[in-house]
């Protein structure tokens, strides 16, 4: 009996993961388009924007406070998106990014930090943080993680 690979088996991404890299390669032919420093920043925190308000309600909730936490408390980070979701960049580098929980139908949406955040504490540390609920400790400790990634 012969049987067929799926999609995701064939080549190893699944749909959405597929869906991600597209959204990834739309947004650098995006960037490259566009012409001036105050034109390329407003264009893209107009994009990380457009991509929280097509989230479902609990990650655009969640999205939204992230967002205005970053903008409140790490001024010096760029909003853009980033494999189609929020992200915010520090001399062209991402240094932290909302997943919404949404995008891979995971039960939590998560707040990611690259190797630029350098959050480094000791010899092991998180780089990526699950909110499932937006409590005054959560937004406290988001506050923070923020504050420290920006440098």
């Amino acid at each position: 009996m012969v049987t067929r690979a799926t999609d995701a088996e064939a080549d190893g991404f699944t749909a959405e993961e597929r869906a991600a890299m597209k959204e990834r390669a739309a947004e650098l032919r995006a960037q490259k388009g566009r012409r001036g420093a105050a034109d390329k920043a407003a264009a893209a925190e107009a994009d990380a924007l457009e991509k929280i308000a097509e989230m479902p309600e609990a990650d655009r909730v969640v999205a939204e406070r992230v967002h205005a936490i970053v903008r409140e408390h790490a001024p010096g980070l760029a909003p853009r998106t980033w494999y189609g979701q929020p992200a915010y960049a520090k001399d062209g580098q991402v240094v932290c990014f909302f997943q919404a929980a949404s995008k891979f139908g995971t039960r939590y949406a998560t707040l990611g930090f690259n190797e630029s955040a350098a959050l480094d504490d000791g010899p092991m540390w998180p780089t990526a943080f699950a909110i499932a609920e937006l409590t005054d400790d959560v937004v406290a400790r988001v506050t923070d993680l923020v504050r420290r990634a920006a440098g």
